[in-house]
């Protein structure tokens, strides 16, 4: 299927924007390969200025003329932003990164499609120092994988999942971990001040405590 974009995207808010950042300073691909769509206005005036990409309000338009679509829709909202997809898909890959929406419910709302990956990247895939869980229908072939993978690699580490009632895990984990890192450091922040330090310095030493720590672990130290 001859296509204009390499990725359409349906659904344009933060967790889209942090991924076609990143995919557009590690160079997966070059602005004119993307589409995004949204039904806010300013959210595609943003895209379209920052990013330089082709915008439009037709999810459908983004089915057509797309040969990836990764869909960024919130998970109360998706089904009925899909539905009116069904039937019109051809080979195309879809990258869901909904939370706790299954691939089956997905598959269903989308016709019978099948060739679905469900990805759950974290907050800190905005500034491109995330962590996303992978599963993939048996459907996905290898190089439908790969795109996946750098995709979402372009904003962070990938992890491949092998039974999809563990990205309920991967959710728990690493999707709902951070917010526990950004209690922790609040904590410590408070902790300094009443120590005596100011708000810079109190903030300085907890985050780069943080970092620092992190960074040990993550060299196995």
């Amino acid at each position: 299927m001859a296509t204009q974009y390499e990725i359409g995207v349906i659904g344009a808010g933060n967790a889209a924007e942090g991924i076609v950042h990143g995919v557009l300073r590690n160079s997966v691909l070059l602005e004119d390969r993307i589409i995004a769509s949204d039904p806010n206005p300013q959210r595609r005036e943003l895209f379209a200025t920052r990013f330089h990409v082709a915008t439009t309000d037709d999810n459908r338009h983004v089915v057509r003329e797309s040969y990836i679509l990764l869909l960024a829709v919130k998970p109360q909202q998706l089904r009925e932003a899909v539905a009116p997809l069904a039937g019109q898909l051809g080979r195309q890959l879809v990258i869901s990164i909904a939370a706790g929406v299954r691939l089956g419910d997905l598959k269903r709302w989308l016709g019978g499609h099948a060739r679905l990956v469900r990805a759950m990247p974290n907050t800190p895939a905005l500034i491109g120092a995330g962590i996303a869980g992978l599963y993939a229908d048996p459907s996905v072939v290898f190089g439908e994988r790969v795109a996946a993978e750098q995709i979402l690699g372009a904003v962070g580490t990938t992890v491949w999942i092998d039974d999809e009632a563990m990205m309920d895990g991967v959710t728990a984990v690493s999707g709902s971990g951070p917010a526990y890192v950004f209690y922790l450091i609040e904590a410590l922040q408070a902790a300094a001040r009443d120590l005596g330090f100011g708000a810079e310095q109190a903030r300085q030493l907890s985050v780069e405590t943080f970092l620092g720590a992190a960074r040990l672990a993550a060299s196995g130290g």
